[in-house]
């Protein structure tokens, strides 16, 4: 691909992202509008940009709207929210320490996605009785399952890519990042505690209420309750065993959307309604935008030259990757980018001889956690942000940049002191 088109390629994105960044237009029209910009001006044919689309995500988040859309209707959300709130006596505090918990131990066995799914309406429940913002808990939500998802081989798509490269086993993964990130969940909940400590204030009479209401009386159809978390639990036992099963989790979810659909007796077109399509047709721009930038080289570019500029110092090289893949996964999805990053790091190995086992565990704090930074930086975050939008508490990308960007970057300080004196001293 010559330089002209990759520049195009650049254009186009840094267009799009521009307008997304300034909120003058909704995102999922002009992130639709720039996929269709890079197909007039033949960046890449029809068939190739829509193989760019990742339809595997696109199922997984799908069928899982559906499933939480039907679990909905059973109250069986309200019920939690209130056992949970009762449990720490509403206080607000414990009840943001204990849902970062729930959903950063969550996400290191489930898909991020299907994690805040399922969370999401929760927190919507409870900050709803206490009559209280829910934007900072759901920005709470957003790190905790990027974080989580970091730490096991299964918990997020850049560890599963990097497992499968290098024959890297779930214990390898769980020895070498889930100390790290036992530490960056601690000093970030810390963080969000002292950030928003004036907000985490409720009136008495509030919580008082919570204790004196009666869980039970929100589960409004236990017939339909028990089919749901009957299918719910073999969704989730799927999604944990896909491996040997031999199915994508796309597979999986739309198999148990279907399932429930089926045996509900709710019609499709009520819970189709239900589904965030805003996020479905964003995500599709997306990933054509981004590949785009992949299919002319761009990306190889980069990473190319990152390697490059450290002249075979380990250190240096394992310090950039780290970096470069934070910001770069702020900014774009991390799939390509760790997809391109795979076999570089693995010639760096055959051409030097240098051992690059710390650069993979840097590979994957930087894309894992990178994606933090901004709004659009990972899947959990374009859908928790849709979900807000949708109930009246807009995240726009200033506002979520300013809180997560900067704890983004903590956790990377973090992850960098621990490869240095773990590997590198």
């Amino acid at each position: 691909m010559n330089g002209q088109m990759a520049l195009m390629a650049v254009i186009v994105f840094v267009a799009t992202y521009g307008i997304i960044v300034s909120e003058k237009i909704h995102r999922t029209k002009i992130a639709l509008v720039g996929a269709l910009v890079l197909l007039l001006i033949k960046i890449m044919p029809q068939e190739e940009a829509i193989a760019k689309v990742d339809f595997n995500t696109l199922g997984l988040l799908i069928g899982m709207m559906i499933i939480v859309a039907i679990a909905m209707r059973t109250g069986m959300f309200q019920y939690m929210a209130v056992k949970l709130a009762k449990r720490v006596r509403g206080n607000p505090v414990r009840i943001m320490s204990v849902f970062f918990a729930f959903t950063a131990v969550t996400s290191a066995f489930l898909d991020n996605v299907t994690t805040v799914l399922l969370v999401t309406p929760i927190i919507f429940s409870i900050t709803g009785i206490l009559k209280i913002n829910p934007v900072p808990f759901l920005i709470s939500e957003i790190m905790a399952s990027n974080i989580g998802g970091t730490a096991t081989l299964i918990g997020d798509p850049p560890n599963i890519m990097i497992g499968g490269a290098t024959g890297l086993t779930f214990n390898d993964f769980v020895i070498n990042l889930t100390p790290v990130i036992i530490i960056i969940g601690f000093v970030t909940n810390w963080l969000f505690l002292w950030l928003y400590r004036k907000e985490l204030v409720v009136d008495p009479a509030a919580q008082q209420g919570i204790m004196q209401l009666d869980e039970e009386s929100y589960l409004t159809d236990k017939a339909l309750l028990r089919k749901v978390l009957i299918v719910l639990a073999l969704t989730i036992g799927g999604f944990v065993a896909h491996g040997p099963l031999g199915f994508e989790s796309a597979t999986i979810a739309m198999g148990g959307a279907a399932i429930l659909l089926l045996i509900s007796g709710i019609e499709p077109e009520e819970i189709f309604r239900d589904v965030e399509w805003n996020t479905i047709f964003f995500f599709i721009g997306l990933f054509i935008l981004v590949g785009g930038l992949e299919v002319t080289g761009v990306i190889r570019m980069i990473a190319e030259w990152g390697l490059a500029i450290t002249h075979s110092d380990v250190l240096l090289m394992n310090v950039l990757i780290l970096w470069l893949s934070a910001i770069a996964s702020a900014f774009i999805d991390n799939i390509p980018f760790v997809a391109t990053m795979i076999p570089l790091i693995k010639a760096v190995n055959q051409i030097s001889g240098i051992d690059v086992s710390a650069m993979w565990w840097a590979l994957s704090l930087g894309a894992c956690l990178g994606g933090n930074g901004t709004i659009i930086g990972a899947s959990a975050n374009v859908v928790v942000s849709s979900m807000a939008a949708s109930r009246g508490y807009p995240m726009t990308f200033v506002s979520y940049l300013k809180i997560a960007f900067p704890l983004m970057l903590v956790s990377i300080v973090i992850s960098n002191i621990y490869i240095y004196f773990v590997y590198l001293r």
